[in-house]
Order: structure tokens, then sequence, then C-alpha cells
């Protein structure tokens, strides 16, 4: 699940600008600081601001609060750490909290990273904590001059990646199940129960942030401003629909890990009353030939046959006729 990440170290950071362009509305755009963004204002029409920050930097919560006049409950949802994932409308503002997919090395994929979204339509800003690859696949895009061209196109490509990079995760998940099916179980049915145990937990734990997230989606196709055209909505429409498969993939998954770990209790507990049955059968075998051995075998004086050279073999061939009898027996009851 390692993924290799970007150079930039958020320590040399143009105070809290992670990065930030003027999109040229052509699908392309031009670098721009932070002292720049901060007093940005659109020079030709069809200009749109993009800034990347990092919300725990400071500065942040001041240039949201008085510069852009943002309401104080806004800037505290967009700068907080424990969010849900969540969209409405403020004004003539579109506010979002999405969630995607953790690439980071040594990180699990139920360890989501947050990232906040705000825009005016003229304005689009984004903000996370830890490092998140869906906003620099999108930068590739515009700085190669094929990307969004206005707010919501950028708006939708963002959304659309976050959920694309999200199939990454089920389709290992799937992988995995699948090469667990093809292993023996019998090899070493422990680790594949553990393995099976992992998978379940990180679909409930992708499950339950991704159906918020659904959810999120929703409202911003049915309640973003106007600047948000409708070629946009269907966008995010489609994006609803795929994620909509995700979560199906995952409830499949999900099942098919239970399934597989069903299938292996069954054949562990099949072999163990399989062995109990064969170590019943020869119980039930030994027994009369035991109690019969065990009586002739008590050191009282008056035993018959004591004297008898030919008695051993008496009471050997006994006890093949009782052997044989049972075995007869138990053929006939379909015990064998």
């Amino acid at each position: 699940m390692a993924e290799e990440q970007p150079p930039t170290d958020d320590a040399e950071l143009d105070g809290p600008l992670l990065f930030g362009r003027v999109l040229d509305g052509k699908g392309g755009a031009r670098p721009i600081g932070w002292d720049e963004a901060r007093s940005w204002q659109p020079a030709a029409p069809g200009e749109i601001l993009w800034v990347h920050l990092h919300r725990n930097r400071p500065g942040v919560t001041e240039w949201l609060g008085e510069g852009l006049q943002i309401t104080e409950p806004t800037v505290e949802l967009m700068t907080s750490d424990q969010t849900r994932p969540r969209a409405f409308r403020e004004g003539n503002t579109l506010v979002a909290t999405l969630r995607g997919i953790n690439f980071n090395p040594g990180a699990e994929p139920e360890d989501m990273i947050t990232m906040q979204l705000w825009s005016d339509g003229v304005r689009v800003i984004t903000l996370r904590r830890y490092r998140l690859q869906t906003p620099r696949l999108v930068l590739a895009r515009i700085d190669a001059g094929d990307g969004a061209t206005d707010a919501g196109s950028l708006i939708t490509e963002l959304t659309e990646e976050m959920i694309t990079r999200m199939n990454r995760s089920i389709v290992d998940m799937n992988e995995h199940i699948d090469e667990l099916e093809a292993a023996d179980p019998e090899d070493d049915a422990e680790w594949i129960l553990a393995k099976i145990a992992t998978i379940r937990r990180n679909c409930l734990a992708l499950k339950r942030h991704m159906a918020p997230q659904h959810e999120a989606l929703e409202a911003i196709c049915r309640t973003a401003p106007a600047w948000f055209e409708d070629h946009d909505r269907r966008e995010i429409s489609e994006s609803i629909d795929r994620l909509r498969r995700y979560l199906d993939d995952l409830d499949i998954s999900k099942e098919s890990a239970v399934v597989l770990m069903d299938d292996i209790r069954g054949r562990s507990v099949a072999r163990s009353e399989q062995t109990t049955y064969v170590l019943t059968i020869v119980a039930a075998v030994f027994l009369p030939l035991g109690f019969i051995t065990g009586l002739l075998g008590i050191n009282v004086g008056g035993m018959p046959g004591v004297n008898n050279g030919d008695a051993f073999w008496v009471v050997v061939g006994l006890c093949g006729v009782i052997f044989a009898l049972m075995l007869l027996l138990f053929w006939k009851w379909k015990w064998l």
C-alpha cells in the first residue's frame, strides 16, 4: 500500500502554502506565492485562484476569518483534525470535508486523510494536515496545460480523483481474498484466518468513512451554488454512482471474507470430528477386548486354564472372533 511521496518538505513551506496556482480558464495556470495569494484579485476574465494549505500552520485561521470573511464556525470546521465527511452551501460558497485513502508509507487503508474545501466560484481553497496525493495529481494536469478551467471543474476533478484512488484499496483486498481462497487452509489455517480478519476490519473501516462521503457528494450535487454548473453536477453524480459501486464491492469483499472464514473453520471442525470419530471406533473395538484380557489377567486362585497350554490360544482366538464380529456389526450399522 505504500506509495512514493513528492519531495516537498512541509518544513520548507511558503508560510502555510503547499502550492498555489492561478488558473487561466484554458486548462493551464501560473504559480502564486503566499503573500500574493492573500491579496489576490482576478486580473482577467476566467481566472481562478487555487491554494492548497497546511491547515495547522500559523496564518491560516486569520486569513480565512479576516481576509476572506468566512464565518467562525466554518473556519473551525475547515481547520479541524476530527471531521466527518460533509458538504453544505453557505451563501454563494460551497464548503466540504472529504476523505481520501492514506497511501503514505506504513499507513493502513482505513487510515484516511481529511481534506477540507471551500470555494466561492473565484477562489478554491483546499486544506490538509497529512500528505494527500490527490491534489498533486490534479495539479500535475494543470501544470501540463490540460487541467480544470473553472472552480466547478476543479472541485469535480478533486472528488473524482479521490474516489478513483479508493478503488485501489478495494481491488487490493479482493486480490488478497482470491489468493487466500487459492491457498491450502491445511498449511497454515491460523495465518489465513488472521489475514481474513484484517481484511474484514479494513472493509468495515473503509465503509464507515466512505458512506458519509457518499452523503457529502449528494449534498454538493443538490445544494451547490449557481456557479457550480450543470455539467459539474453531472460529473458529481457519476462520482456518486462510482462510490456506490465501491460500497457494494466492499460488501461483497466482506461477505467473501466471511464465507472463506466459515469454510476454513468448517473444514477444521470436520477434521476434528473425523478424528474424534476414528478414536471412538477404536475405543469401541478394544473395549470388550480390554474387558476380557483384564478379567483373565486378575491374579486370584482358581483361574480356569492356568495350567492348560492351549488356553492362551483359545483366548486369542476368542478375541479375534469378537473383533471380527464387531467390525461386521459396525459395517452393518454403517458406522464404517
